[in-house]
């Protein structure tokens, strides 16, 4: 095919979400025709996975101007700016009205298999990059279909892939076997079913990010009901604590973000979880009809009904594996930007605002947008990857001036070391691993007994 033909094939998109869908938006407004696929049900397919989740971004923060333009005249009102939607709420009052003015540019039921070069498996280079992409895609009705495209942007995610609870990466032994006791989700404790699931019971919470604070406040509300006596959270921290575990607190530039951290601190406080720090779990036993936690060292915990793990994310890149991406041997992020997203180097609002440039592969016409591109890195706003598309859309239309001129800025944790820069569940995780901190293993109650040192203390 030649290059001409391969420029009025459409730019295929994968995942319909925040980042998905805006980059179709940039594409209908710079005359490129877009295709999304979602493998879900619905625009937002993930998002809805936790609909029941409070964002601690406002709608101010979480929409797209290109979007914006797109959805103005269908008569879209936008929520009022300064509040704070649900992950329903987000997918009900604007995901699902963007996919709907898009109309047939987005196809759900549709899971992207396998990406590639027509007719060139990732070793061949002769004439490879004037082949268009091949995507390989499975309908929900078992329907298999190839489709060509001038580029690919994966907005996909992370969601489908939490890290599990063994500290190495792996999952703990006997995880996988105590399946049916063990979540990677924060609980929706206004349903029923799953309130009974937690109600009175002690529940292991492991992870030290938003979603372990959210799910910390909530099991702390929940002991405090009427129905939850008895209910009791242990949190699992494979590090320390230390003045920055909350994250920002009142100096957070979010406010809602520093008010959720606040939040699972009282919870500590007020007796309703035991901070368990030092932790790095290496098997989950099966004991009579609960569970017992065993670290590394070979220390036991006391026997949970309950263990909720909420480590983070990664990055399925199985279906990109014939294509030649620059990827960080460490974060899974592109080798451009894995500096600039470093945990290890930045948490406070220090994320430089990056583009095209940073996301490019040595397979050119590819690129991982959204929180996907972040790969084990955790720390992502959807205003990021809203700047993200915007420049890589730029650029394939060929305004290589407007691509490079990417201006962002992001708010402040108000800590260094603290939590992360992320507004949604399947971005809103802190890597647990590593730190500057090695704290000897302690069981402790936040106002009853001292604090681990902080890094650098």
């Amino acid at each position: 095919m030649n290059a001409t033909a391969t420029d009025q094939l459409p730019v295929l998109v994968i995942g319909a979400g925040p980042a998905g869908l805006a980059a179709a938006a940039h594409l209908v407004e710079r005359g490129l025709e877009p295709l999304v696929l979602e493998a879900g049900p619905a625009a937002g397919a993930a998002v809805r996975e936790w609909s029941h989740v409070r964002l601690f971004s406002t709608w101010g923060e979480v929409t797209d101007q290109a979007a914006e333009k797109l959805l103005a005249p269908t008569g879209w009102v936008k929520p009022d700016a300064k509040t704070y939607p649900t992950g329903g709420d987000w997918a009900d009052f604007y995901l699902q009205p963007l996919a709907d003015v898009l109309g047939d540019k987005v196809r759900l039921g549709a899971r992207v298999t396998g990406v590639s070069r027509a007719g060139r498996d990732r070793i061949v280079d002769a004439d490879r990059e004037a082949q268009p992409f091949v995507v390989h895609v499975t309908h929900a009705d078992g329907r298999e279909e190839r489709i060509l495209a001038r580029a690919v942007l994966d907005a996909s995610g992370t969601w489908s892939t939490p890290s599990p609870a063994g500290a190495s990466g792996l999952p703990a032994l006997g995880e996988k076997a105590a399946a049916d006791r063990v979540s990677y989700r924060v609980p929706d404790l206004k349903d029923p079913a799953v309130r009974a699931r937690y109600a009175g019971k002690r529940t292991a919470v492991i992870g030290s990010g938003a979603s372990a604070f959210t799910a910390l406040a909530a099991l702390a509300d929940l002991a405090k009901a009427e129905d939850g006596v008895g209910t009791k959270a242990m949190w699992i921290l494979r590090r320390g604590i230390s003045g920055s575990t909350f994250g920002g607190g009142t100096a957070d530039q979010l406010p809602a973000r520093g008010a959720l951290g606040l939040a699972a601190k009282t919870a500590v406080d007020e007796g309703h979880a035991d901070a368990v720090t030092g932790f790095r779990t290496e098997a989950i036993e099966r004991e009579r009809e609960q569970l017992v936690l065993v670290a590394e060292d070979g220390r036991r915990l006391d026997p949970v009904d309950e263990v909720i793990v909420l480590t983070g994310f990664r990055p399925d890149l199985s279906f990109l594996s014939e294509l030649r991406l620059g990827l960080d041997e460490r974060l899974q992020a592109p080798v451009e930007l894995a500096p600039l997203i470093d945990p290890n180097q930045h948490s406070c609002g220090t994320v430089y605002p990056h583009g095209v440039n940073e996301l490019s592969h040595p397979e050119q016409g590819v690129h991982l947008v959204g929180m996907k591109s972040y790969g084990r890195a955790p720390t992502f706003l959807a205003l990021t990857g809203y700047e993200q598309v915007r420049s890589v859309v730029a650029a394939l239309a060929g305004d290589h001036e407007s691509a490079e001129r990417v201006e962002l800025v992001l708010p402040e944790t108000g800590v260094c070391g603290g939590a992360g820069l992320f507004d949604q569940p399947d971005t809103d995780q802190q890597t647990d691993g590593g730190g500057c901190c090695a704290p000897a293993p302690a069981l402790i109650q936040l106002g009853t007994a001292t604090q681990a040192p902080s890094c650098g203390s």
